[in-house]
């Protein structure tokens, strides 16, 4: 079974010398987009994100997916750094339907009357 995922991920105080292993070690665990945001928040340690869409395959939960992909950016860093990934089931995804019925219609003809007067 395959279920449809959004993974973002924000890698946090990783070695800056080794962003490029790292953006290719994610891209091997997952369809990440092409550019990686990379940024040095005040404390001037290295931050850099990305997000993309794929396939959770062979009954992989997020959390494996999780370990996966963490270990490979560590592999890749050669050292621990920060690893959050926020999964978002592109199948699941909540909504709510809204709808006004007669009564809120009747309401609306009354408040737009008595505009006019």
């Amino acid at each position: 079974m395959s279920r449809y995922y959004e993974m973002s991920v924000e890698i946090f105080n990783y070695n800056h010398e080794k962003q490029t292993e790292i953006e290719e070690a994610a891209e091997d665990e997952w369809e990440f987009d092409e550019e990686w945001y990379c940024r040095f928040p005040e404390d001037g340690s290295p931050l850099m994100s990305n997000s993309g869409r794929s396939y959770l395959t062979g009954g992989e939960s997020e959390e494996e997916f999780t370990q996966r992909l963490t270990e490979a950016v560590w592999k890749a860093n050669e050292a621990f750094c920060r690893v959050v990934i926020i999964a978002t089931c592109l199948e699941e995804i909540p909504c709510e339907t809204h709808e006004l019925d007669k009564n809120a219609y009747q309401a609306f003809l009354t408040k737009e009357n008595g505009k006019g007067k």
